[in-house]
């Protein structure tokens, strides 16, 4: 992992997802892994969501969601560790926005604004996908977008109606990740 001072403990928020493959499996595992990470304390998962696929419209429905981290890891090294987990799960980059089996998108760390080439925050098109606002709304609503001046929900407000996205409920898998630690499930 690139660049792994310690700092100051950051709230970070992290879409997730998958299309291909056993995908709740993918996803369990994943978010498994990101509760393993150092220096980095799970706190908040949303419940799952059905969305449809953007950009490439020709393949499977994805199942995503959100989660709330609080870390020590630096942006750079968070972001590596979750590029890491989804290697390790399968995830190929053959084509933009095409099928995975699990993604792991670094939405928010704190109010950090960075604008680098492998790494831009707060993520350039959040503020334009019901896929990653209806769950982030979730578990971050009052987080701040820190170039926008905006909460999570006024941008899910701003947004307008989310039809491509659906609830699918709470698997018990996911309650399971937060048990025993001072963790928060909403």
């Amino acid at each position: 992992m690139a660049d792994a001072r310690v700092v100051d403990p950051v709230a970070a928020c992290v879409a997730f997802g998958g299309n291909v493959g056993a995908v709740q499996e993918n996803l369990h595992r994943a978010l498994a892994a990101v509760a393993a990470l150092p220096a980095t304390r799970l706190t908040r998962i949303s419940s799952l969501y059905r969305t449809a696929p953007v950009g490439v419209e020709d393949q499977p429905e994805f199942v995503n969601g959100a989660l709330v981290v609080e870390t020590r890891l630096p942006p750079r090294a968070l972001l590596g560790a979750l590029l890491d987990i989804e290697a390790t799960l399968g995830r190929t980059r053959e084509v933009r926005w095409g099928p995975r089996t699990v993604d792991l998108d670094l939405i928010l760390y704190g109010e950090a604004v960075l604008a680098e080439a492998d790494l831009e925050l707060p993520h350039p098109r959040m503020h334009q996908r019901g896929f990653v606002l209806v769950p982030l709304a979730e578990v971050a609503a009052t987080q701040r977008h820190p170039l926008l001046a905006r909460t999570v929900a006024e941008l899910l407000r701003d947004l307008g109606p989310t039809p491509d996205v659906e609830l699918l409920g709470r698997p018990g898998w996911l309650e399971a990740l937060l048990e025993g630690d001072d963790a928060i499930w909403v």
